[in-house]
């Protein structure tokens, strides 16, 4: 049974923990003891109807006020795939928190209040959703029982949508009208929307293609093992995580940044020797040559090797409350190597409303923008697009040691 992973974004208060909380309690996938707490805790409020929306608002802030905060990750499988949700917070300053819960998913459901039509956040997590590659994306468009299921209002958002559609990269765009309250269209066919014809959101979940991590081999190393002990006295391991593509025992590789090459002796996991590795598994390599090999390089396949440089450009979400201008210093991570940056240029800001690169010289909390970074290290690199692994890194500041940016690769 494979897994599926995906991620609810949009804005406050469109009902994307109530969806969540939804498509947990009609799979089965809540405790008994657990429902009767939120029975009690409804009660407790004054709601006259259960609060889904309790299975997902973890934090005591969110409860109380009724609004995500943190990304809340949740897991759940029906007969046919298993599930890793990540709901992520609907106001304008968390949106850094819907970078970090959608780095790694395979789709991503955006929620629309039928009364209130496309939003800000809407246009910013779509835009978002579409710089991250994330092939599927899901418009819910929920309380469709506010605006007495009008089919009208529903293909008129579609419309709408239609024409930001046209100003993104997004792959894939399926249109739901729900009712996550009641459940209609959740999990199940809603019978006050008889004139929609596609499948309820699970069902649609379920079918999606998975992503798999194919692509070029790409092996950043971890940790250098050497035992230097009796038993392995020539022993050189290079542990990590592969990050895409197949790995073989025999395979002629290249070394990034040094360009030289070699030959895979031999492939390991847990100790035990393996023949061929494939992507996302932790693995160790022998190489046959006795190359100078560091943390932070990386073994790559010969037919399609990474970029090298210091100097690229890159898409970036900053999430700081202080300002970014150009020749700041950071620290920036990518994949397994650490080196120090500067911004050189900031050579654009997107307009979130209209999506238009506008001139600028230095960006706020949340803004998107595409600026040009110089490393003091040389790196192994891929277009994000390409390779959404290798082709991301995160901007850390060098006195608080907080993470402030996210980035993902556009040019070499």
């Amino acid at each position: 049974m494979d897994l599926l992973r995906f991620i609810t974004a949009g804005s406050v208060d469109d009902g994307k923990s109530t969806l969540i909380g939804r498509l947990l309690f009609d799979s089965g996938a809540v405790a008994r003891d657990l429902v009767e707490a939120i029975e009690r805790s409804s009660e407790k409020s004054g709601s006259d109807t259960v609060n889904l929306a309790l299975l997902t608002d973890g934090l005591k802030a969110e409860r109380e006020q009724g609004i995500t905060i943190d990304v809340a990750y949740k897991y759940f499988s029906t007969d046919k795939r298993k599930f890793i949700i990540a709901d992520a917070p609907g106001h304008v300053q968390y949106t850094r928190n819907m970078v970090t819960g959608a780095s790694n998913v395979d789709a991503a459901v955006i929620l629309i209040d039928a009364r209130h039509g496309i939003q800000e956040q809407t246009r910013r997590h779509s835009f978002l959703a579409s710089l991250l590659g994330i092939p599927h994306v899901i418009l819910a468009i929920n309380k469709m029982d506010l605006v007495d299921y009008s089919e009208d209002r529903f293909n008129e958002i579609v419309r709408e949508y239609e024409a930001i559609k046209s100003r993104m990269q997004l792959e894939d765009v399926i249109y739901i009208p729900v009712a996550a309250l009641s459940g209609e269209n959740v999990a199940r066919k809603s019978e006050h929307m008889p004139w929609f014809q596609g499948q309820p959101l699970l069902q649609v979940l379920e079918s999606l293609p998975h992503r798999k991590d194919v692509g070029p081999a790409r092996f950043p190393i971890q940790w250098v093992i050497r035992p230097h002990s009796d038993e392995h006295h020539d022993y050189r391991g290079y542990a990590g995580q592969l990050q895409s593509g197949v790995l073989e025992q025999g395979q002629e590789v290249t070394l990034l940044p040094s360009g030289k090459r070699s030959k895979i002796k031999s492939i390991e996991i847990g100790g035990e020797p393996l023949d061929r590795a494939s992507a996302p598994m932790s693995i160790t390599l022998q190489l046959e040559d006795d190359i100078d090999i560091s943390r932070g390089d990386m073994i790559v396949s010969n037919d399609d090797p990474a970029l090298t440089g210091r100097e690229f450009v890159a898409h970036l979400c900053w999430m700081d409350q202080s300002k970014l201008q150009s020749r700041n210093r950071f620290i920036l991570q990518q994949t397994t190597r650490r080196s120090v940056a500067m911004v050189q240029s900031i050579e654009a800001i997107y307009d979130i409303h209209t999506l238009e690169r506008q001139p600028g010289e230095s960006m706020g909390l949340n803004d998107i923008g595409l600026v040009r970074i110089k490393t003091a290290e040389q790196l192994s690199f891929d277009d994000y697009q390409k390779n959404r692994r290798t082709g991301s890194f995160i901007l850390i500041d060098e006195s608080s040691n907080s993470t402030v940016a996210a980035g993902m690769i556009a040019a070499g």
